[in-house]
């Protein structure tokens, strides 16, 4: 009776952690990264009697999970790659809600800054028009600044997620690490422990979540995880950690350590996949660069705005005042280089040149035996450098085109080793302000006007003289000796020369078949009685450009002179409601110098970002449909069935019973022997 209780037993043993394994799977169903387990079993080794092998029962294997390496690591891959894009398309919403809102947005205060100069230039005396300019000058410099504000508050929100985000890495790091060791030890025992195997699969994942990682398996069930381009975050039980700290170029933009023992590694440009990636990402395509091409545009409209405003005169007959404040002022300049951690105690400014050329990258510039080298971030150009004069760095491209900046290097000079981090927009509309509180300061006049002589005695006609070169601040003497005291007189003398007198000013003349073209001034011009004709008097300093039309006889006089007073002259004030569609954005002068206006300048900015966060929806919507594809995949092989569970029971529950027979039958056939010997 002995072989048949021994089955029995065997039977009711393994029928017993049947059971307990279906009721580890059904307390589990809810468990994140659990894996369905069941038991393999093989009968035992037959015993030989006189009739051949008999069985001896049953025997439990190996216990094993419901677990593919391939679906895990799909699963893994895809929950990195769709959370960088969830990080990734959070923050380009808020940014483009911000940029394209009818009332949080540039263009609507830019429209009502030059709508107020339009109805300024209808009646250029109306100091309430004037006042209304000043008012919407402020608020277009406060709305450029709030905008900045608001990209400032999401840098400063990206640098507390990157550190949030590292201490959970660093965190279940550490977790892989010593699952890592319980389960090399608990797997020289011959077997897997499956539990232990599930939540290090579930911690990987994490971490997938918010990095992306590569994992090797070991020898001895062990995982190695790395990161970045190879960095080893846990090898075995030994485990690195990840540091978020101020950037070295830029305090403002923190960056990622990798910390292994006592070595340090800046990985941030490294960083792919996960949460992590994502926010990494967003910050150098999107928010960089958004906040660059705001600056831009901001020294933009106040270099051109400014420039105008003194080319022109104001209510009392002076050269106009700045609008806006002086972007090249020390403390501004100052704040455009950031010198890197180590750097000498130099300490270089950055001072805008030409606010048209400006590109939207940063820079960087380092010293060594040679010299400056300057290398533009965007492309990865190395740039040219020019000393002129001493002190002064001039930056151009490989095409020679001058790239708006120049850098004073200062006192103490660089030293070899220095590097400086260059930044000519990004702080530009956190600085723009509009300083003019004096509604008659504005310069609405032209500096210069012109009048026929009433007794001409032909149908000669003079217009007006457009300034189309000249300084900023114009100077109030030297016109006035451009043209004389009194001014200058323009006299035709037939058949068809004008002749200018009472100044120094000439007519200037161009000729277009040398190379570079040759440039004269006379005292005489030809025109074509009858015809427009376009002609041009000043000196190498001032230009003005006017049509002399109709018919003149012989000694009309035309006169030409500083425009004294400047009352209801309009002229300047038009040339600055111009500005709101001329090209004077990004000018590139590789491509005949196009460019955008202010407007369209902050529409592309506005349709670039758009036009990212559009596929970042779709990428989001692709990715999340990759991820659930992903989980059902796995799901279907590794996660638990209630109902495949409940009927489990019921079948393991016969089996307990049925073995649990087999040994009542061993006992009846054992009393019955017993008692046969009584």
């Amino acid at each position: 009776m002995a072989d048949l209780l021994s089955i029995g037993l065997s039977g009711l043993s393994a029928s017993k952690t049947q059971l307990s394994i279906t009721g580890h799977n059904i307390t589990n169903v809810n468990t994140p990264g659990y894996s369905r387990q069941d038991a393999s079993q093989a009968t035992r080794s037959p015993q030989f009697s006189g009739a051949g092998y008999i069985g001896s029962g049953t025997s439990l294997v190996d216990v094993r999970r419901s677990y593919s390496e391939f679906l895990t690591s799909q699963l893994r891959s895809s929950t990195s790659l769709n959370s960088d894009v969830k990080a990734y398309k959070s923050q380009i919403d808020q940014l483009d809600s911000l940029l394209a809102g009818t009332t949080t947005g540039i263009t609507p205060s830019l429209q009502k800054f030059f709508s107020a100069l339009q109805t300024a230039a209808e009646d250029p005396a109306n100091i309430p028009a004037r006042q209304l300019v000043l008012a919407e000058a402020e608020g277009l410099a406060r709305r450029f600044n709030t905008v900045y504000d608001r990209l400032s508050e999401q840098n400063s929100f990206t640098n507390k997620q990157m550190s949030a985000v590292t201490d959970q890495v660093n965190r279940l790091a550490g977790s892989i690490g010593s699952l890592n060791e319980a389960i090399a030890i608990a797997a020289a025992n011959g077997k897997q422990p499956n539990d232990l195997l599930d939540a290090r699969d579930e911690a990987v994942r994490q971490l997938s979540g918010y990095i992306g990682v590569t994992v090797v398996p070991q020898d001895d069930s062990s995982f190695n995880v790395f990161i970045g381009s190879g960095q080893p975050l846990v090898v075995g039980s030994t485990v690195a950690k990840l540091e978020v700290v101020p950037g070295q170029g830029d305090p403002n933009r923190h960056e990622v350590q990798f910390i292994s023992g006592g070595s340090r590694q800046g990985i941030t440009s490294q960083i792919t996949g996960g949460e992590l990636g994502g926010l990494i990402r967003y910050r150098e395509e999107v928010l960089d660069s958004t906040m660059n091409s705001l600056g831009r545009l901001s020294l933009a409209v106040s270099d051109q705005v400014n420039t105008q405003l003194r080319q022109g005169l104001d209510l009392k007959g002076g050269v106009g005042e700045a609008l806006f404040g002086n972007y090249n002022e020390p403390a501004l300049a100052k704040l455009r280089v950031n010198a890197f951690a180590g750097n000498s105690n130099a300490q270089p400014v950055l001072n805008i040149t030409d606010t048209s050329v400006l590109t939207t990258s940063d820079y960087l510039m380092e010293y060594d035996a040679s010299g400056p080298k300057v290398r533009r971030l965007s492309d990865n150009q190395l740039m040219t450098v020019t000393e002129s004069p001493a002190g002064t760095l001039s930056i151009a491209d490989k095409n020679g085109v001058d790239q708006g900046f120049q850098v004073v290097l200062g006192n103490p000079a660089p030293a070899v080793g220095d590097k400086f981090s260059l930044q000519p927009t990004r702080r530009g509309a956190a600085d723009i302000k509009a300083t003019l509180d004096q509604a008659d300061q504005l310069a609405f006049a032209a500096p210069v006007r012109a009048e026929s002589n009433l007794q001409n005695a032909g149908t000669g006609a003079i217009g007006q003289p457009d300034m189309t070169s000249g300084p900023s601040p114009i100077s109030i003497s030297a016109l006035q000796g451009l043209f004389g005291s009194n001014g200058a007189t323009l006299t035709f003398t037939e058949p068809d020369t004008v002749t200018i007198t009472g100044g120094t000013a000439q007519f200037r003349s161009v000729d277009d078949s040398t190379t570079p073209p040759t440039v004269s001034y006379s005292a005489t011009a030809t025109i074509q009685p009858g015809q427009s004709n376009s002609l041009v008097v000043g000196d190498a300093n001032y230009q003005f450009e006017f049509s002399l039309s109709g018919t003149p006889k012989d000694n009309d006089r035309f006169a030409m002179a500083f425009n004294q007073s400047g009352v209801s002259d309009n002229r300047n004030a038009l040339k600055l409601v111009d500005l709101q569609t001329k090209q004077t954005v990004g000018v590139d002068a590789a491509v005949n110098g196009s460019g955008f206006s202010f407007t369209d300048g902050y529409g592309e900015l506005v349709e670039r970002v758009g036009t990212l966060t559009a596929q970042a929806r779709m990428d989001s919507e692709a990715t999340g449909s990759i991820l659930k594809q992903a989980t059902d995949n796995r799901d279907s092989l590794s996660a638990v069935n209630l109902d495949e569970e409940a009927a489990n029971l019921i079948k393991f529950e016969q089996y307990y019973n049925a073995s649990a027979q087999i040994i009542q039958v061993a006992r009846s056939l054992f009393d019955t022997l017993i008692s046969s010997f009584r």
